[in-house]
């Protein structure tokens, strides 16, 4: 890894300090302080990792001053103390070369979830139940809020569809990398001879869009109103409570009707379709600037297998970091889920790492 410049960690420091001066000279506009304490919310943490960097360096050139001493106590103990500093500042300055790294500014947002039986009938729709408990609880495991927004259940259990809104901090960052078609491998309840079936269930985790990051003009929209159907309730059938949406320059179409009223069926419906467009758009500024490179953990892309689940073996692996768990029940729980983000987390810097050094 290329070593970074003490030119660069002093702009940083400095970048920092001339932040904190600005907010601390009054007479600030509101909106001025809070662009002014993000900024500065940003900076610091890389401002913390640079400081690191600058005091073992320079411990490190003063201990090396000291080796050549000749008192040979003090030789001793300098060399001992280098040891120490010179194994410590290759992780400091891998620390700060990932701060530096160009940000997702979608990282810190909240996520929309969303979940489809693929291939495999019943037993994909089951599978698509497993997936959203998964993430229901992983939520919970880190703190964060979950919200069902829809659901279209299946005759036996699970969902043909499921749609969930995820909200913390740093949500998407987290998530992003579970976009892509999970694979199931298991014998079915209903299965009598004992033989494993193959099913998929295909999940699509976008950054939550705000009202200021899509404005949607009210021409651009067909709205349509309908009696509901399915469970949900004695309003079932008998008031015109479901909404449909259609986006009309992009051919979105947004169903929603798991609520009673049609007011917060639209407020729902709107906020799927905000993320939906939000995220065409994402995709299409980063196919420009990148020429749409794929990762190595994988373009995101939701007809892209990117994991097996097999029961018979009690594993899971992701093929797109060749990483296996022997952990199934963990995963599908939740709690072991963390493992796995984290090793693709992981893989990201590493190769987001190795492009700076190329670049």
């Amino acid at each position: 890894m290329k070593s970074i410049s003490l030119d660069r960690i002093v702009s940083i420091e400095a970048k920092k300090q001339e932040l904190a001066e600005a907010m601390a000279a009054g007479n600030l506009a509101p909106d001025e302080f809070v662009r002014l304490s993000k900024e500065y919310a940003q900076v610091e943490p890389v401002a913390a990792a640079a400081r690191e960097v600058r005091r073992l360096r320079a411990e490190r050139d003063s201990l090396t001053e000291m080796t050549r001493d000749a008192d040979a106590d003090m030789r001793a103990m300098a060399e001992d103390e280098l040891a120490a500093i010179e194994q410590a500042l290759p992780e400091a300055e891998r620390a700060l070369a990932l701060r530096l790294l160009p940000r997702d500014a979608a990282d810190d947002r909240a996520a929309m979830l969303e979940i489809r039986a693929g291939v495999g009938g019943d037993e994909a729709a089951l599978f698509a139940g497993d997936l959203l408990r998964m993430y229901q609880r992983f939520a919970e495991e880190n703190g964060w809020k979950f919200e069902l927004i829809s659901a279209s259940a299946s005759d036996v259990g699970g969902y043909k569809e499921a749609i969930a809104s995820i909200a913390g901090g740093g949500v998407f960052a987290r998530l992003k990398f579970e976009s892509g078609a999970h694979r199931v491998q298991r014998v079915p309840a209903t299965e009598s001879g004992g033989r494993i079936h193959t099913s998929a269930a295909t999940v699509a985790v976008l950054p939550e869009a705000e009202e200021v990051d899509v404005q949607i003009d009210d021409k651009d929209l067909r709205i349509d109103v309908y009696r509901s159907s399915g469970p949900g309730g004695q309003s079932v059938n008998t008031t015109d409570s479901a909404v449909r949406i259609t986006h009309l320059p992009t051919g979105l179409v947004v169903i929603q009707q798991d609520e009673k009223s049609q007011h917060k069926n639209k407020a729902k419906a709107l906020k799927v379709l905000r993320t939906r467009l939000y995220e065409l758009e994402r995709e299409r500024l980063a196919s420009e600037r990148s020429g749409a490179r794929q990762k190595m953990v994988g373009s995101g892309d939701r007809s892209e297998r990117i994991r097996t689940y097999n029961f018979p073996q009690g594993r899971v692996t992701d093929h797109r970091i060749n990483l296996t768990l022997h952990k199934l029940d963990a995963v599908l729980d939740g709690t072991g889920l963390g493992e796995l983000v984290d090793a693709l987390v992981a893989e990201d810097e590493a190769e987001r790492l190795a492009g700076l050094e190329d670049a």
